[in-house]
C-alpha cells in the first residue's frame, strides 16, 4: 500500500483537530459547579443529545471497525447479517425510553448508579459503579487502540522503529484528549460530538462515491458480485448460541445488550440526563436507534464495496481495511478530513467516557464518602482531577493492549457485555422484584459477573487447562450478543433465591397492602 498522505492533507487535520478543540473549550468555558460540568446543567436540546449518544456509540469504531465485519476475515465470510444486532437496539431503546429513564428524572440524578442508592443503599451504588468504572476503562481503551491505526499508518514512514508507531499513534491521541476534556465538560463533550458525527457520515459517504467511481462498472457490478457470494445477505434464521449474527442473537441479544448499554452505563445516561426533561431524554434514545441502524448501514456497504475492490484480498486485520483505503486511494484534503473526523470522534468519545468516569468516581465514591455536596466549589476541581487521572489511566490501557486477530468492535462490545448483564439484572431486581434487599443486589450482581467471567473465558481457561476442553466447549461456543441475556437471568435468579432466605422488607411489605387495598 503507498500512502498518499499530502501537506494539503496534513493542512487540513491540524486545523480541524485545532477547531474542534477550540470549540470544546469555548462551549465549555461557563462552569458554574460539578453539576455543569458533567450534565451540562441539564441545557441540551434534544436533537444534539441524539446525535451525541450516536456518535458515542458508533464514532471511530465504526468507521474503522465495521466495514470489516462485511468484508470478511476470511473467504466466504462477511455479510450484512450485523444488522440483525443493530435492529434489536432499536427494541431496547423503547424499553429503556418507558421502563428506565421516567426514574431516572424523578430526582437531581447526575450518575444512573444513584437511582440504585434510592432503592437498595449506597453500598449497591458504590458497587455498580465500580462495576461500570472497570468496564468502560477495559472498553475504552480497545476504542483509543483502533482508533490509533490510521494514525499509526500515517506517521509510519517517518518512524525508524516500526515497533514504536502503533504506542506513538496512542500517545498523541491520549495526552490530545486529556487536555480537550479536563478544559471541556459535558458540553463540549455533545456540541463537538455534533460536528464529529456530521464529518464522518460525510467521509462514509464519500467513500460510497469513491469506491463506485473506482470499481468498473460502479455499484451496480458491486452489488452484482456481493449478491452471488451471499454478501449482501441480512437474516440467518439459524437457532443456536454459537453464531453472533442470526437473527435471534440480533433482536433478542441485541435488545438487552441495547438495555444494558443504554439504561446501565455511565457513558449513555449521562448525556440523556444532559436533556432539558423527560420527554426529551425519551426522544432523542429512541430518534438515535434509527439513526445508529442507518449508519451501521452505511459502512458496512463499505465493506462490501471495498470486498469486491480488493478482490477479497486477505488483509492482517480486518480493522486495517478501511484505513487502509482512505490513506491510500481518496483525494488529497479529503484523506486529511476523514483521518481527522475519525481522530477526533474518538477524542470526543473517548472524552465522554473520561467524563462519565469522572462523574462516577465523584458523585458515587468522593462525595458520599467526604460528605461535600455537589455544588462545592471544590467538587468541580476534584472532578476536574479524576478527568485527568482517568484521562491517562485509559491512555497506558490502550498501550497494553495487543491486536489478536478480532475486529475490534466486537472485541470493544464483548468486554461490555461481560459485565453489563449484571448491571441491568440489578436494576431489573430493584424495578420488579419488591422483596429484593441490598444484599441481595450485590449478591445477584456478583453471582452473575463471576458466571459471566467463567463463560466469557472458558476458551481461554479450555486452553490452559487441556483437561477441561470438553467440558467447557459449550460455554466457549456462545456467541457474545447472548451475554448479557445469560447474565441479567442469572444476576435476578440469583438475586430472587437471596430474597427468599430473609423476610419481606417492610417497605416491601407496605407496598403489597397498598396494592391489595387499591384491587
Amino acid at each position: 500500500m503507498t500512502s498518499h498522505f499530502t501537506a494539503l492533507d496534513a493542512a487540513v487535520l491540524l486545523l480541524y483537530l485545532a477547531g474542534t478543540t477550540a470549540l470544546g473549550i469555548w462551549v465549555g468555558r461557563r462552569q458554574k459547579d460539578a453539576r455543569d460540568y458533567f450534565v451540562a446543567d441539564r441545557a441540551i436540546p434534544w436533537w444534539a443529545v441524539m446525535f451525541s449518544v450516536v456518535a458515542s456509540e458508533t464514532s471511530a469504531l465504526t468507521f474503522i471497525s465495521t466495514p470489516g465485519l462485511s468484508y470478511g476475515s476470511t473467504p466466504g465470510t462477511g455479510d450484512l447479517g450485523f444488522l440483525q444486532i443493530v435492529a434489536g437496539y432499536v427494541i431496547g431503546r423503547f424499553v429503556v425510553a418507558w421502563v428506565l429513564l421516567p426514574r431516572y428524572f424523578q430526582g437531581e440524578l447526575v450518575t444512573a448508579y444513584a437511582l440504585l442508592e434510592k432503592r437498595f443503599g449506597l453500598g449497591a451504588r458504590r458497587f455498580t459503579s465500580i462495576v461500570f468504572m472497570v468496564t468502560r476503562a477495559m472498553a475504552d481503551s480497545v476504542r483509543v487502540f483502533a482508533t490509533a491505526i490510521p494514525v499509526a499508518l500515517i506517521i509510519s514512514p517517518s518512524v525508524e522503529n516500526k515497533a514504536l508507531v502503533m504506542p506513538l499513534a496512542v500517545i498523541i491521541l491520549g495526552l490530545m484528549t486529556v487536555i480537550y476534556t479536563y478544559r471541556g465538560g459535558m458540553k463540549a463533550v455533545v456540541w463537538t460530538e455534533l460536528v464529529q458525527a456530521g464529518v464522518y457520515v460525510f467521509g462514509g459517504i464519500a467513500a460510497l462515491v469513491i469506491i463506485g467511481h473506482a470499481v468498473p462498472g460502479g455499484w451496480s457490478a458491486i452489488f452484482s458480485s456481493a449478491s452471488q457470494s451471499g454478501k449482501l445477505r441480512v437474516v440467518d434464521t439459524y437457532f443456536g448460541l454459537d453464531r453472533a449474527h442470526t437473527i435471534w442473537a440480533g433482536l433478542i441479544g441485541g435488545a438487552f445488550l441495547s438495555m444494558a448499554s443504554h439504561g446501565t452505563d455511565q457513558l449513555i445516561v449521562q448525556r440523556l440526563l444532559s436533556s432539558r426533561s423527560l420527554r426529551d431524554a425519551q426522544r432523542a434514545i429512541i430518534g438515535s436507534g434509527f439513526a445508529v441502524f442507518a449508519q451501521f448501514a452505511l459502512f458496512l456497504m463499505i465493506g462490501v464495496g471495498l470486498w469486491v475492490f480488493y478482490q477479497g484480498a486477505a488483509f492482517p486485520a480486518t480493522d486495517a481495511i478501511f484505513p487502509s483505503f482512505i490513506v491510500s486511494r481518496m483525494p488529497p484534503g479529503l484523506v486529511g478530513l476523514i483521518v481527522a473526523a475519525i481522530v477526533a470522534a474518538t477524542m470526543s468519545t473517548h472524552s465522554g467516557a473520561i467524563n462519565s468516569l469522572a462523574a462516577a468516581t465523584t458523585h458515587d465514591i468522593y462525595l458520599p464518602l467526604t460528605g461535600r455536596r455537589a455544588d462545592d466549589p471544590r467538587t468541580l476541581r476534584v472532578g476536574k482531577l479524576f478527568a485527568l487521572a482517568w484521562g491517562v489511566a485509559l491512555t497506558l490501557g490502550a498501550l497494553l493492549f495487543r491486536e489478536q486477530g478480532t475486529p475490534a468492535v466486537v472485541v470493544a462490545l464483548g468486554i461490555a457485555s461481560f459485565t453489563y448483564g449484571g448491571l441491568l439484572g440489578a436494576f431489573f431486581l430493584g424495578i420488579f422484584w419488591d422483596r429484593a434487599n441490598q444484599r441481595d443486589c450485590i449478591t445477584g450482581m456478583s453471582v452473575g459477573i463471576l458466571c459471566m467471567a467463567f463463560i466469557v473465558f472458558a476458551k481461554q481457561i479450555g486452553n490452559a487447562y487441556p483437561a477441561l476442553v470438553d467440558t467447557l466447549g459449550p460455554f466457549a461456543r456462545i456467541a457474545w450478543p447472548w451475554y448479557v441475556l445469560i447474565g441479567t437471568s442469572i444476576t435476578m435468579v440469583a438475586g430472587i433465591l437471596s430474597s427468599l432466605t430473609h423476610p419481606v422488607p417492610a417497605v416491601a411489605a407496605e407496598g403489597s397492602k397498598a396494592a391489595e387495598a387499591r384491587s
